[in-house]
């Protein structure tokens, strides 16, 4: 039987089954069963291939299942994200690591885009995926419109 440890993003779910991502490599599995999955959801779990196809998962151990806060701040980004911004062309991200767990993104975008882009930063299930990865439990995003600068900041607890 083939069984694998990670987090998982729970991407789909209804009261038969759930589709879990891990948010390492993308992978796909889906549960035969689940203990009440909400989408969105992230999930620490050793999972096992069902026999004898192997193509149906089943949860062997959960250590933790947790959702990610999604913020839309009406806060304007930091100085340092400012600062980054200023070097970049529209289009381009700047991955910062964050002092202990987290992760801070500046992006340029048209300033006439950046409400959409904030939009489309908090809707987007792969920001669930990255806070996941990243350790955070709380995904805020601030933006100058008028700059064309969104701060995207993955927080822990």
């Amino acid at each position: 039987m083939t069984e694998k440890t990670g987090t998982f993003l729970v991407t789909e779910a209804d009261a038969e089954s759930a589709v879990l991502q891990d948010v390492e490599t993308s992978q796909i599995h889906t549960l035969s069963e689940h203990d009440g999955y909400e989408q969105g959801e992230v999930v620490g779990a050793t999972i096992a291939a069902e026999p004898p196809m192997e193509v149906v998962w089943t949860v062997v151990e959960e250590s933790y299942r947790r959702t990610v806060e999604l913020v839309d701040s009406d806060l304007s980004p930091t100085q340092q994200a400012m600062e980054i911004a200023k070097s970049q062309s529209v289009g381009e991200v700047e991955r910062v690591e964050r002092a202990g767990t987290g992760e801070i993104h500046v992006l340029s975008v048209p300033p006439e885009k950046a409400d959409d882009a904030v939009d489309d930063v908090l809707e987007d299930q792969e920001t669930v995926a990255r806070a996941a990865r990243v350790g955070a439990v709380r995904v805020e995003v601030r933006s100058d419109p008028d700059a064309g600068v969104l701060n995207v900041r993955y927080l822990p607890d």
